[in-house]
C-alpha cells in the first residue's frame, strides 16, 4: 500500500524510505513472534525499524537505573543486528523508553527523574553505535492537569537534551499510554513550539545588541515606542498557541477560559477547518483495489 500510494514498485521503495514502525522487545531479553516478524518485514522492504526495549524499571528491566540502560542496551542492539542481517545497510532507529514504575502498586510511571535521566543516557548509547535515536513525550497525567503538563515537559527535556532525532508520541500522550487526548495534543503542541523556541540560538550582531534602541530610549524610558520594537515586535517572541497572558481582571473579563477548555476550543476549530490532501484518483482505486481484494482473501494470517 505505501508503494502504491506513491506510484512506486516494491524496489523504488526499499530506495526510497517512506514507512517506519515502533519494534518492542518483550522485555526482559525476549523479541516475540509478532515483533519479530514486523522487524524481519520492514527490513526486508528496506524501511525504518525503530528498535525500542519496553525497560519499566523494577519490573521488566532491573530497579537500578543503569541496570535497566544496560538491559535496554542489549536487547535494541540485538533488534538493531538483526534488520542488518535481513537486509545489510537498511536504516534502523535506537529507541529508548527506559522509566520506572509505582513501586506501591506496579503502575507505569512517566514524566519521572528517572525517566528524563534514561533519555538522555540513551541518546548517548544511540550515538555510541552510531545510530539515530528516537524517544517520546510521556505522561502518565489521567486528566488535562498540571501533573499532564510537568510530566510532559520533563519527559521533553530528556528527549530533547538527549539529542533524539524523533519524538514519536509527541503529542497527546496520557495515561500512561492507554488514552490519546485532544486537548493534550493542544498542549504538548504548545510545549514543543516553545522547546523549539528555546533550541533557537540566540542572535547576536550589531541589530541584536541594540545599542540604538537603548540610547534612544534613554535613562529611565521604556522601548515599546523605540524604532527596533516598531520595527520587530510583529515576530519578535515566540507566539503561544494555547497560553493566555491576559492580567487578571481582564482574564476574567473575558470568561476565565482555562487551558483545559481553551484546548478543546482550538482542536475543534482545527478540525473544523481541515482540508484533505489531494490524491490521485488513479491511486485512490489502485489502494481501495488492493485493501478489497486482502479482505477477500482473508487478509493477513494470525498465527
Amino acid at each position: 500500500m505505501a508503494a502504491l500510494s506513491m506510484g512506486w514498485s516494491l524496489d523504488d521503495l526499499a530506495r526510497q524510505p517512506m514507512l517506519m514502525g515502533v519494534i518492542n522487545t518483550n522485555s526482559p531479553r525476549q523479541l516475540d513472534v509478532p515483533m519479530a516478524e514486523g522487524l524481519m518485514a520492514l527490513a526486508e522492504h528496506g524501511q525504518v525499524a525503530i528498535v525500542t526495549p519496553f525497560t519499566l524499571a523494577g519490573a521488566m528491566a532491573p530497579v537500578s537505573l543503569a541496570g535497566a540502560l544496560v538491559l535496554q542496551h542489549a536487547e535494541a542492539m540485538f533488534g538493531v543486528a538483526l534488520t542488518q542481517i535481513v537486509r545489510p545497510g537498511v536504516p534502523v532507529m535506537y529507541g529508548g523508553f527506559t522509566s520506572n514504575v509505582d513501586m506501591k502498586t506496579g503502575a507505569p510511571a512517566f514524566g519521572t527523574p528517572e525517566y528524563a535521566k534514561a533519555a538522555q543516557a540513551s541518546g548517548q548509547l544511540a550515538r555510541r553505535i552510531g545510530v539515530p535515536f528516537r524517544s517520546s513525550n510521556t505522561t502518565a497525567a489521567n486528566a488535562l492537569d498540571a501533573q499532564a503538563a510537568y510530566e510532559a515537559m520533563m519527559s521533553l527535556w530528556g528527549c530533547l537534551m538527549g539529542g533524539a532525532h524523533l519524538v514519536i508520541h509527541g503529542a497527546g500522550w496520557m495515561h500512561g499510554g492507554l488514552t490519546a487526548s485532544f486537548e493534550k495534543l493542544i498542549l504538548d503542541a504548545e510545549l514543543l513550539g516553545m522547546m523549539q523556541a528555546y533550541f533557537r540560538p540566540i542572535a547576536v550582531n550589531d541589530e541584536a545588541l541594540s545599542l540604538e534602541a537603548i540610547a534612544e530610549a534613554g535613562v529611565g524610558g521604556h522601548f515599546f515606542g523605540t524604532a527596533q520594537t516598531m520595527a520587530q515586535y510583529e515576530n519578535a517572541f515566540h507566539p503561544p498557541m494555547l497560553s493566555n497572558w491576559d492580567n487578571y481582571p481582564t482574564w476574567q473579563a473575558r470568561g476565565s477560559e482555562e487551558a483545559p477548555q481553551r484546548a478543546n476550543r482550538i482542536w475543534k476549530d482545527l478540525l473544523a477547518n481541515y482540508r484533505q490532501p489531494p490524491l490521485d484518483e488513479g491511486i485512490r482505486e489502485a489502494l481501495e483495489d488492493f485493501v478489497a481484494r486482502r479482505k477477500a482473501e482473508g487478509g493477513a494470517p494470525t498465527n
